[in-house]
């Protein structure tokens, strides 16, 4: 069969990486092309456009580049139609992906959905606009499956993909040597993937550097930006941090060798869960934009494990609460305080339970293949 991929972010390059890879089992005739990434490309897929080049985040840069945006809503609809899939396999990045499923059924082409857009947080009316243009949901939280139950709509919980990635991961034991860091006890920074985020919260995160100098700090530094774009943030805070390391491309061994990580909201904070690092989530972005996220927003907690928990599990500082003085204080917690030490790693077994087990891609492989036999 041909599948139509299309993925706008790192994160959404890696679970549909892991996909291609299983659908490639189950269907040896599997003919993949789309818009993703590096990994995606890896399994085989044909790239078509780089999601570096495709995806805006915030009101702003989505103002400056509207003429681009329409652009690529222009080409992509022309290639899916040259290429004429038997399935269109959209993955997350809701703001492009929900226009280009209401275009695809115009066009009579399947759709499915692979990790749902995160409507049950903000947008829960969109739940109607995916029951219209969407054949098939498959998710990957516990909770989302009950959700659109609520709307009288079918979705198919596969379980979390980050499970298997984890499953399969190897701790590099030179790690430390290959990367010339020293043998103090690490606190990793991981400030996002997107430059609005990283701009708005890794400044934040390096003011603390200079309170723990028994520490290393090391960001890690997101696939999609250089690690001169990091070294301008740095030196734009006119501080010397001799305590402060970057890498590149190796988050899941930096986690392995931390003590605690300052995390942006997202993906990252199960992830770091999942590793059983202790953690602080992040989050801060343009005043504007908080009161906007504040208007919409239907749910209590920004981190992935809280939702799924659904309690305070982990810390979350977010906008005016993301401040020095907070962070500087959170992270004592976390290093000198045995009771809360202990709690947490209570919440991230339970957070394991929850997630249920592995062999997500490759059940949602299985099941894309059936329901498009039966379709």
């Amino acid at each position: 069969m041909r599948y139509y991929f299309i993925v706008g972010e790192a994160s959404g390059d890696m679970h549909a990486a892991n996909l291609i890879k299983e659908l490639k089992v189950v269907d040896n005739e599997a003919v993949v092309r789309g818009w993703g990434g590096d990994k995606m490309q890896s399994q085989g897929l044909t790239l078509v456009k780089h999601y570096r080049d495709h995806s805006f985040m915030g009101i702003g840069r989505v103002i400056k580049n509207i003429f681009k945006i329409f652009a690529n809503f222009r080409d992509c609809k022309k290639d899916i139609l040259e290429f004429a899939p038997d399935v269109l396999i959209l993955v997350d990045y809701s703001g492009f992906n929900l226009r280009m499923a209401k275009w695809a059924k115009s066009q009579n082409l399947k759709v499915f959905y692979y990790i749902s857009p995160q409507i049950w947080a903000t947008r829960a009316n969109r739940v109607h606009k995916i029951k219209k243009y969407v054949d098939e949901m498959l998710v990957i939280l516990p909770f989302e499956a009950d959700f659109y139950q609520k709307y009288e709509y079918k979705a198919h919980f596969v379980g979390h993909p980050l499970l298997d990635e984890l499953d399969k991961f190897q701790p590099n034991p030179d790690f430390l040597q290959a990367h010339k860091l020293t043998d103090k006890a690490i606190i990793a920074l991981l400030a996002g993937s997107r430059k609005q985020e990283i701009e708005a919260i890794l400044p934040v995160m390096l003011q603390i550097v200079g309170e723990f100098p028994q520490f290393q700090f090391v960001i890690a530094a997101a696939p999609a930006q250089s690690l001169e774009y990091y070294q301008t943030i740095i030196d734009n805070s006119n501080r010397l941090y001799p305590n402060l390391q970057i890498v590149e491309n190796q988050t899941y061994n930096l986690l392995a060798v931390s003590k605690l990580a300052l995390v942006a909201s997202g993906t990252a904070t199960l992830e770091t869960a999942l590793l059983g690092v202790p953690q602080v989530v992040c989050y801060r972005t343009s005043p504007f934009l908080f009161w906007l996220v504040k208007k919409i927003i239907k749910v209590k907690y920004i981190a992935l494990v809280n939702l799924i928990l659904d309690k305070p599990a982990v810390c979350e500082l977010i906008q005016n609460d993301l401040n020095p003085q907070r962070l500087k204080i959170e992270v004592e917690n976390l290093l000198n305080n045995e009771d809360k030490k202990g709690a947490l790693q209570q919440n991230y077994t339970q957070l394991k339970t929850a997630l249920g087990e592995g062999g997500a891609s490759a059940r949602a492989a299985n099941l894309i293949k059936n329901l498009l036999i039966k379709r």
